[in-house]
């Protein structure tokens, strides 16, 4: 969960933090980790200044876990929230097989939860890339490396609004976004990066929590410019839309409803 700066990342946790004081979230102290199971994403913890590693199966979805180191010096974009987990399990459970020959890239990854979950879980044959904020980074790639996943997964860093990383190729892409319209103003750098991304035949793969009608107003923005539809019937579906959690597809339009997308600089 996390986007461009528009300001520095502890004023904006602050001002973030009466929103998500009382969110669901995960949380483990540095000396005990223990297995996570995908209904405990949505047991509400309150305190927020903690970090830990958490070991994550996704009940069971994955043979070999994978551990999330969380960070919260940067803010709240290094921890783990229910989004996330969503997001991870259903990539893993529902398209685990379906993803060779894809360009796969994790928007505002955070500690890189969803992207190393399908570097794991998945079938893959190129890199994936779990990209966020400069100030992420290390997070990133500290999870990247704990994980072995080195050969599978690439931190880099991608500011929304801005031009393409040169090592994104243009081809047929999965985007992967969890928990990403928490910051309005950031709603149509967020817009223009999915422009860039989504090119015929690729999909975004979108889920958050509705917590405010801003997550609304990003939806509404979407729905004009591409083909947006919520997805159901996943695993545990009912579970998570108790909790406002809500899944989506967005593609580009169809040729008849044809957009001007911005051109990849690679």
């Amino acid at each position: 969960m996390a986007g461009p700066i528009l300001q520095s990342p502890s004023s904006f946790n602050e001002s973030l933090r009466s929103d998500v004081a009382n969110e669901d979230r995960i949380s483990t102290s540095l000396d005990s980790v223990a297995p996570l199971e995908v209904s405990e994403s949505l047991v509400p913890v309150r305190e927020m200044k903690q970090a830990g590693t958490i070991c994550v199966s996704l009940d069971g979805l994955l043979r070999r876990p994978i551990f999330i180191k969380e960070d919260l010096k940067e803010g709240c974009g290094g921890q783990l929230w229910p989004a996330g987990l969503l997001l991870a399990q259903y990539m893993v459970h529902e398209h685990r097989a379906s993803l060779l020959g894809k360009t796969i890239i994790e928007l505002g990854a955070g500690s890189g939860l969803v992207g190393l979950a399908v570097a794991r879980g998945c079938s893959t044959n190129s890199p994936i890339f779990i990209t966020d904020q400069e100030c992420m980074l290390p997070l990133m790639k500290d999870n990247v490396n704990t994980n072995d996943l080195s050969s599978n997964a690439r931190a880099i860093v991608l500011d929304w609004g801005s031009p393409l990383p040169d090592c994104i190729p243009y081809g047929s892409t999965v985007v992967l976004a969890a928990d990403c319209v928490y910051f309005e103003p950031a709603f149509p750098l967020l817009i223009s990066t999915l422009q860039q991304l989504l090119s015929p035949g690729s999909v975004c793969y979108f889920c958050f929590k509705r917590r405010r009608r801003a997550d609304l107003r990003f939806m509404k923005q979407a729905k004009k410019i591409f083909d947006v539809a919520e997805i159901r019937g996943y695993m545990d579906h009912d579970n998570f839309a108790r909790e406002n959690l809500f899944l989506y597809s967005i593609r580009p339009r169809s040729a008849k409803n044809n957009i001007t997308l911005l051109p990849n600089p690679c």
